[in-house]
């Protein structure tokens, strides 16, 4: 695997977190400055912030507070699902990508 596919696997989860309106541009800025682990430790907290959030109204949902819809839930849900198949998606290039540097021939 290159740099450049994960550079673009890179980007697709920025989108993926611009659409689900995600809190990322604070800590987008702290990503650039620590390279490559800050960004994938600002990744991996972004899907467990999406996944508490969607849990969260799950919950009021199941509890009957007022102003919680099912299909609010069921959105968020789905975003989360989303997010969360996009990192294993990422590990497992990046596994790979480790994998293919590790087998190369010195």
């Amino acid at each position: 695997m290159s740099i450049s596919a994960i550079e673009s696997v890179l980007q697709q989860m920025r989108t993926t977190a611009l659409q689900t309106a995600m809190p990322s541009s604070a800590s987008a800025a702290q990503g650039a400055q620590g390279g490559f682990a800050a960004e994938l430790k600002r990744s991996i907290n972004d899907i467990s912030a999406v996944q508490n959030h969607a849990y969260g109204q799950a919950e009021a949902f199941e509890l009957g507070k007022p102003g919680v819809a099912l299909n609010d839930v069921m959105v968020d849900m789905q975003k989360a699902s989303i997010a969360f198949q996009t990192g294993l998606q990422v590990r497992n290039r990046l596994v790979t990508a480790y994998q293919e540097v590790m087998n190369l021939q010195a």
